[in-house]
């Protein structure tokens, strides 16, 4: 999976929005700042995230941005869908939608099982996990494999 910048700095300026107890406004500049996010980006990012949903914002000097929800209520899912869309796909397809004959024949199958693992982790893990440092007992195990720490050659 390519987790592209668009989606790591939305996950990161929601996750600084959640971290903010009293949900208080929060100007794009200091979402910015906090997680140095080049502010044009950001306040594209910001749209995607208002028109989605999950943000809400104000105009104005007493203006700013602030969860749409509560943050155990917004996955890493829910963000990377409303960023850049569908968590897999095949040539801009969905799994279901993609055919194949001969040897490839049970391709198909294959992305099928990578999707259903992206959501397993990425719907289970919401906000408030990652800001708590809480997260799922089976991603924390996932994480101790030594295994997972490994790079892999091509």
């Amino acid at each position: 999976m390519h987790i592209t910048a668009r989606v790591d700095y939305a996950v990161r300026t929601l996750l600084e929005l959640a971290a903010i107890e009293d949900g208080r406004l929060t100007k794009a500049e200091t979402l910015a700042t906090a997680q140095n996010i080049p502010h044009k980006f950001l306040e594209a990012v910001l749209a995607d995230l208002r028109r989605g949903g999950l943000v809400n914002s104000r105009r104005g000097p007493e203006g700013g941005y602030w969860l749409a929800r509560p943050a155990a209520e917004i996955s890493i899912a829910d963000i990377i869908r409303t960023v850049e869309g569908p968590l897999a796909s095949v040539r801009g397809e969905r799994p279901e939608d993609v055919v194949y004959s001969g040897a490839a024949e049970r391709l198909q199958d294959v992305w099928i099982a990578v999707r259903v693992n992206l959501r397993a982790v990425l719907e289970e893990v919401s906000l408030a996990d990652v800001v708590a440092g809480d997260l799922p007992g089976f991603v924390e195990d996932l994480t101790k494999d030594p295994g997972a720490w490994e790079r892999r050659r091509v």
